[in-house]
């Protein structure tokens, strides 16, 4: 089952400049970005906000 994307494979590409892109790379690279927002959430969260700011990541 595939996990739902949060990022463009055509960016990705685009990133990567003359790299092929694995269908798997765009959904761990999914994963990692909703672990970062999770983290960015609970941080804060632990700061009394509901607005996530960069340095929250």
């Amino acid at each position: 089952m595939m996990a739902e994307l949060i990022v463009v494979r055509s960016k990705i590409k685009e990133y990567a400049k003359g790299m092929n892109i694995s269908g798997d790379f765009a959904e761990a690279l999914s994963a990692e970005v909703i672990k970062l927002i999770e983290r960015a959430v609970e941080r804060a969260k632990a700061n009394g906000r509901k607005t996530l700011k960069p340095q929250d990541i």
